[in-house]
């Protein structure tokens, strides 16, 4: 008989996806331009000084390709902008445009909304546990058990 509990990775995309369909809604309600997922988490990963779309993917966990696509679409909506990397000649920094620094910053804010609410519901205790839990240093994955 097969168990009907889910496993960790399953329970922390829905904890995810809680959090960015909150944070899509309310963005799409204050007006702004509509963003996928993979954008909404290019943002998260993004440095203040601009970052590379090479270093973005890295970061993201997903293809060069997948991340030039999101910037594409981010630079095309006016909220990202692709600027000369003064350490290299052949490569280009992504970073907020000032439309998306004002983004981000709502972001943020509606982040902190959400949390809140979050708070209310399961209580402040279960979220602090929660943050403790998740910003614990977990080492790099185990290497494969020998059979």
């Amino acid at each position: 008989m097969q168990s009907s509990r889910r496993n960790l990775p399953q329970l922390l995309g829905d904890a995810r996806r809680w959090f960015d369909e909150g944070l899509s809604a309310a963005m799409a309600a204050a007006g702004g331009a509509p963003v996928s997922p993979t954008q909404v988490q290019l943002f998260a990963v993004l440095d203040h000084e601009g970052t590379t779309v090479s270093e973005l993917a890295r970061r993201m966990g997903v293809t060069r390709q997948t991340a030039h696509q999101a910037v594409h679409g981010l630079v095309s909506a006016g909220l990202l902008e692709q600027v000369p990397d003064p350490s290299s000649a052949r490569q280009r920094l992504i970073r907020r445009t000032q439309q998306g620094e004002r983004a981000h910053r709502r972001a943020g804010a509606v982040l902190e909304r959400l949390e809140a609410r979050l708070a209310e519901r399961i209580g402040q205790e279960a979220v602090d546990d929660l943050r403790a839990t998740l910003e614990a240093p977990w080492g790099r994955p185990p290497a494969p058990d020998a059979e």
